[in-house]
């Protein structure tokens, strides 16, 4: 364990002392417009192992390569035609497409998990974009924070799950999106899968592609990050679809109505989904040991289905 995890500012200065850490294998949690990312240097198997060890998360489990522009994601993997015209309509931003890897890449093979595909991702958020032109190279970067936990959307979130493990925070404030990147990849007629909902509705994505996606995903073979059934996990357990809480359980509400915490009172996804990390690591906090968070129901359009989603996997069993 280290001594201390610095909080680094988000200037010039603190981007180049960050990309000077990744380049010499350490770990640094930076922002995108989703949530903090653990970043290491993806071609480095001593530096991926340790985002496996700083996360205690399963290393059978993919990760995503984060690079600062398509030109860089071409040269990491094989590009279809649709897989173009997604990355022309949603990069930079909370898409991650998984792809063919190419011969040579020079990815560890943690980061796809010796798959023959890996996940590729342009993010938006200008902190991001300038740590990686800064890099180099491509960053393998899973949510900081302990497997199966509550994700990450500011930097304190970061420190509170992983300080003394990993070397530096970028402090780049709240994020924006605040629900993990949309995952897509194509089968093998090329036609392409929803693998996990997140910042980009399917329903865009399937205007771009004028068909519907695919499902898919396989929780005890993940193919992609986010698919494990029991994930993004507060410590107290989560009750969903509760129109009406029960006797000591804490109320997560949605749209009007009385609620300890509300994600959105006008009913708004868009700010439901930036607030749903944070307000439930808020609720578990609130609710005290061995309360019940019950949620309220969230449609499932949109945004709605990445929230549904995370609620899910927070609901689920844990191991």
């Amino acid at each position: 364990m280290l001594d201390k995890t610095r909080l680094i500012a988000p200037d010039k200065a603190g981007l180049a002392e960050a990309a000077a850490l990744i380049r010499a294998g350490k770990l640094v949690a930076f922002p995108t417009e989703t949530v903090y990312g653990l970043g290491a240097d993806a071609r480095n198997d001593r530096a991926v192992a340790a985002i496996f060890d700083a996360k205690g998360r399963p290393r059978f489990n993919p990760l995503i390569a984060h690079v600062p522009d398509i030109g860089a994601a071409r040269s990491l993997a094989h590009f279809t035609p649709t897989a173009e015209a997604l990355a022309a309509a949603f990069w930079p931003g909370p898409l991650t497409l998984v792809l063919a890897q190419r011969p040579g890449a020079g990815l560890s093979p943690l980061v796809t998990a010796d798959l023959p595909t890996v996940a590729l991702r342009v993010p938006a958020h200008p902190l991001a974009r300038a740590l990686l032109q800064a890099v180099d190279g491509p960053v393998a970067a899973p949510s900081a924070n302990p497997s199966g936990r509550v994700s990450p959307t500011r930097p304190e979130h970061v420190l509170e799950g992983l300080t003394g493990r990993i070397a530096a925070v970028i402090d780049g404030g709240s994020c924006a999106v605040g629900v993990e990147s949309t995952i897509v990849g194509f089968d093998g007629a090329g036609r392409a899968i929803l693998l996990r909902p997140g910042g980009v509705s399917a329903e865009a994505i399937e205007a771009v592609l004028g068909m519907p996606l695919g499902q898919g995903g396989n929780a005890a073979a993940p193919t992609a990050p986010g698919q494990l059934e029991s994930h993004y996990a507060p410590a107290a357990a989560v009750r969903l679809q509760a129109d009406e809480p029960r006797p000591g359980e804490f109320r997560l509400g949605f749209g009007p109505g009385p609620s300890d915490l509300n994600l959105s009172p006008s009913a708004d996804l868009v700010e439901a989904a930036a607030n749903l990390f944070h307000y439930l690591r808020e609720a578990d906090r609130r609710a005290g040991p061995g309360a019940t968070i019950a949620v309220a129901p969230i449609p499932e359009t949109g945004l709605g289905r990445a929230i549904n989603d995370r609620l899910r996997r927070a609901a689920a069993p844990r191991p």
